[in-house]
């Protein structure tokens, strides 16, 4: 069992396929496919990462499903249901200036162009029309929210991203 010290999330293994073990991926990179791009993969089970092994995996319908080594029955699939895939950060390409993975948004603080503090990304989310950040509220919000949808529509909404400050400026009324 080899460490994974940095871990991106690429995906999410979905519900059991036939009796022979096979599984449903939920694939969040850009091209649904160049999840397979990044190996080992690896999921996290009784709080630690452990790497799993591909051994084959095929498009059917709309879907991605994928036969793990070692799983070779629907029960010991079904228990792997719901468990998120990651790699290790380093395996990613590097990025373009300017550009960014979500991931480096997490835990950024987010505040509105007139100063006001909406408190901090904690996911994002696809949408297909546009991405969505999705934004715990301060304890003591004035407007009593507990958490917040706003768009990620660059230029848009969001006015700046400073990830050496994990600081977020957008364009967006604190009471929505």
């Amino acid at each position: 069992m080899s460490k994974l010290l940095n871990p991106v999330v690429l995906g999410k293994l979905g519900s059991t396929y036939g009796i022979r073990g096979w599984l449903r991926v939920f694939s969040s990179t850009e091209q649904s496919e160049s999840i397979f791009d990044y190996q080992p993969w690896y999921i996290q089970r009784a709080g630690e990462w452990r790497v799993i092994e591909l051994e084959s995996w095929k498009r059917h319908n709309q879907d991605l499903i994928i036969k793990l080594k070692g799983v070779d029955d629907r029960e010991v699939a079904n228990s792997l249901t719901n468990c998120e895939i990651a790699v290790e950060a380093g395996q990613l390409p590097p990025l373009e200036e300017g550009d960014y993975y979500w991931k480096d948004l997490m835990g950024c603080q987010v505040v509105t162009t007139s100063g006001y503090e909406l408190g901090k990304v904690t996911d994002m989310m696809e949408t297909g029309s546009n991405d969505v950040l999705v934004v715990r509220a301060n304890l003591k919000d004035a407007f009593g929210a507990k958490e917040r949808l706003i768009p990620f529509l660059d230029g848009q909404v969001i006015k700046k991203i400073d990830l050496t400050a994990q600081l977020i400026e957008v364009d967006w009324d604190p009471g929505f």
